[in-house]
C-alpha cells in the first residue's frame, strides 16, 4: 500500500512540475575532422540534459504542452577547452484541432564561441553571467518560451522577453560577440532589442492574431482562417513602412515563408492580389514562393 502511494505522488510530481521544453540537441563536430572524439559526445548529453530538466518558469505544464523545439551546435573548431561554433535554434506550437505543428522561431546564430570541460557544471543564474555557453543556451531558451506564448495571449511572453534582455544586458562583460549592439544586425542583441521596441510592436501582435485567429481557427473554418492570417501579414507593413527591412521580418519569414506559400496555395479561395503584394514588399528574398502562389 505505502509503495503505491509512493507511486502515485511521484507520478503527480512529475505531472504538476514537468519541465517545458521537448528540446532535441544535436553537437555536429564533422567540420573538426574530429567528430567522434568523446568531448562532443559528452557535451550533447549534457546540453540535452540541461535544456530539457531545468524548471525554467514557475508555471505549470503538463507532459502533453512542452514546446518541441531543436538546438543544432555546428562546432567549425576546438582547441583543449574552446570552441567556435554556431547554433541553429528553431521551435513549433501545435496548431488547435489539427495533428499540424507550425513553426514559430528559427535563429541562425551565427556568434555562438565558448569553453567547456568535459563534465563541467552547467549553472543558470539569472541575475549573473556564468559562461557563454550558459548564456546563449538560456537566452534561446527564454526566447522559445517567449514567442510561443505571444502566440496564445497577447503580449504573453512578456516576463520571458525581460529575462531574455536581462540575460544580455550581464552577457556583455564575457566579451563575446553577439551581445552588444557594434557587432552587428543579425545578432542575439539586435533581435531582443527589436523585440521589445514600440518601433516594432506590431510583430508581437501579428504573432498572435496569426496563430491563435488564424491558423487556430482553420479547422473550423479555413476560409475566415485563411483571411486572418492575410490580415495579419498585411499588418506587418505598417511595421515595415515605419523601419523597412528589419531584422524581426527576416526572423519571421525564416519561419513562416513555407507555410505561407502553402497556406494560400490551396483551400478556399480567398483574395490574394494584397497579401501578395505585402509579401513582395516585405520579403522579396522569398520571391520565388510568392509566385507559387496561383490560387
Amino acid at each position: 500500500m505505502r509503495n503505491t502511494i509512493l507511486f502515485i505522488l511521484l507520478l503527480v510530481a512529475s505531472h504538476t512540475f514537468a519541465q517545458e521544453l521537448n528540446c532535441n540537441v544535436v553537437v555536429n563536430a564533422q567540420l573538426t575532422g574530429n567528430e567522434n572524439v568523446q568531448v562532443f559526445k559528452t557535451l550533447e548529453r549534457q546540453l540535452r540534459e540541461f535544456i530539457n530538466n531545468t524548471q525554467w518558469t514557475n508555471k505549470t505544464f503538463k507532459s502533453q504542452e512542452r514546446i518541441d523545439c531543436s538546438m543544432v551546435i555546428n562546432v567549425q573548431d576546438y582547441n583543449s577547452d574552446t570552441f567556435k561554433a554556431t547554433i541553429q535554434v528553431q521551435s513549433s506550437r501545435p496548431v488547435f484541432n489539427s495533428s499540424y505543428a507550425t513553426p514559430v522561431y528559427n535563429f541562425n546564430d551565427k556568434n555562438f564561441d565558448f569553453q567547456y570541460l568535459e563534465f563541467q557544471n552547467l549553472v543558470y543564474n539569472p541575475i549573473q553571467f556564468e559562461s557563454n555557453l550558459v548564456s546563449v543556451l538560456t537566452f534561446h531558451v527564454f526566447m522559445i518560451l517567449g514567442i510561443d506564448a505571444d502566440t496564445f495571449a497577447p503580449n504573453g511572453g512578456d516576463d520571458y522577453f525581460k529575462q531574455a534582455q536581462n540575460i544580455t544586458n550581464y552577457s556583455q562583460q564575457g566579451n563575446f560577440k553577439g551581445w552588444k549592439l557594434e557587432d552587428g544586425q543579425q545578432t542575439r542583441f539586435t533581435l531582443i532589442d527589436n523585440m521589445m521596441s514600440p518601433t516594432f510592436k506590431e510583430f508581437r501582435s501579428v504573432m498572435y492574431d496569426y496563430h491563435r485567429t488564424g491558423l487556430d481557427m482553420m479547422a473550423d473554418n479555413p476560409k475566415d482562417g485563411k483571411a486572418k492570417i492575410a490580415s495579419a501579414i498585411a499588418d506587418l507593413k505598417t511595421m515595415n513602412q515605419r523601419r523597412p527591412n528589419s531584422f524581426l521580418l527576416r526572423v519571421f519569414f525564416d519561419s513562416k515563408a513555407d507555410e505561407i506559400e502553402q497556406i494560400f496555395s490551396s483551400g478556399p479561395s480567398v483574395n490574394i492580389t494584397d497579401v501578395i503584394d505585402a509579401l513582395n514588399k516585405l520579403a522579396p528574398t522569398h520571391a520565388a514562393k510568392w509566385r507559387n502562389i496561383n490560387f
